[in-house]
């Protein structure tokens, strides 16, 4: 089962900054991928994102950080990395030529609309 939970130790990883978060998933104890971020005054910035190629991952790890964000009243999300932009863009969560994504609250409400699609 797919776990996703906040590494409060750096210790493997190479990102440095004491405001540096990263939050892991685990599936069977063994992590299968992690995000690394910061919150600033008015964003969140994605500085490494690994999904090992599964596209559900990768959403839940950045769904992760925006419910996170969203608590925070932050409504921008900056990906400082090119990790995965092919998956993060085949996830609308980005533009064919952007880092930036503004109003995130919309991708958590959006969700409540997909069980009335058909």
């Amino acid at each position: 089962m797919l776990e996703i939970r906040e590494n409060l130790s750096h210790e493997n990883y190479d990102f440095s900054g004491d405001n540096i978060h990263i939050t892991e998933a685990f599936e069977n104890n063994t992590v299968t991928g992690y995000i690394a971020y910061s919150y600033e005054t008015d964003r969140t910035v994605i500085h490494g994102l690994d999904d090992g190629g599964d596209l559900l991952l990768c959403d839940g790890l950045i769904r992760s950080v925006i419910f996170k964000s969203t608590l925070k009243s932050i409504s921008t999300l900056v990906f400082d990395t090119a990790d995965c932009l092919d998956n993060i863009r085949k996830l609308g969560f980005l533009t064919a030529d952007g880092n930036t994504t503004e109003n995130i609250d919309r991708f958590m409400n959006g969700c409540s609309e997909c069980k009335h699609r058909n």
